[in-house]
């Protein structure tokens, strides 16, 4: 008799996610810390949330999706943002970039032209 494939905890996916974005070359530790405290899953779909720490975009309102958490990690990384910074972000979407962000710089403005993405 097989035994039944128990799905992974938060923490297996989360730590699955960083090393593969560590793979990948996102090494920075602010980008890396601001990912691992940032839970994903708040800002996914209902229809995704199993799969909210896998390293693909995925889908939100108005045709948008949630970046990928590499491109997240790469794009953050290559602003060599400091605590001190202040940060516009154009294209709020789902707000996880916009988190991110607010771990790593003092402060954030974003701005999202779609009302429906804007909760």
């Amino acid at each position: 008799m097989a035994s039944a494939k128990r799905p992974e905890t938060p923490e297996a996916l989360l730590k699955r996610l960083l090393d593969a974005l560590r793979a990948q070359g996102v090494t920075g530790p602010n980008v890396l810390s601001a990912i691992e405290k940032t839970p994903r899953d708040l800002f996914t779909p209902e229809l995704f949330k199993e799969r909210s720490w896998e390293d693909s975009a995925l889908p939100i309102a108005c045709g948008q999706t949630i970046s990928q958490p590499f491109i997240v990690g790469l794009m953050t990384q290559a602003l060599t943002v400091e605590p001190r910074c202040r940060v516009l972000e154009i294209g709020t979407g789902s707000g996880y970039q916009t988190a991110i962000l607010s771990r790593v710089s003092r402060l954030v403005y974003t701005v999202e032209r779609y009302r429906t993405l804007m909760k």
